[in-house]
């Protein structure tokens, strides 16, 4: 086992997930909840599964395309990403 990428994996999932609306989901059931324990055992396999299917996926995809095409593909989709976040849209520029 590639210990030094699954430490990577596991910092890159853990920092990506602080804060996000799933964390914020699972808080509010949490709390809400008189059973914690099921809600941590729901969001837990859930986060495995979403991650199972994201493995699965660039798995068959670096298969089929090159890893040079995959890793340009994912770098123009952050980059919009970060884009769209910094840059509003008309909508949302007319309201402030």
């Amino acid at each position: 086992m590639d210990w030094q990428l699954l430490g990577l994996s596991f910092i890159a999932v853990f920092l990506s997930e602080l804060g996000d609306k799933s964390q914020l989901a699972a808080i509010a059931l949490g709390g809400s909840s008189k059973h914690p324990r099921a809600v941590f055992l729901g969001t837990a396999a859930a986060l495995l599964l979403a991650s199972f299917l994201g493995v699965s996926i660039g798995e068959g995809v670096a298969e089929v395309f090159p890893t040079r095409l995959v890793k340009a593909i994912a770098a123009i989709g952050f980059a919009i990403m970060g884009l769209r976040l910094l840059w509003p849209s008309g909508e949302e520029a007319t309201e402030e």
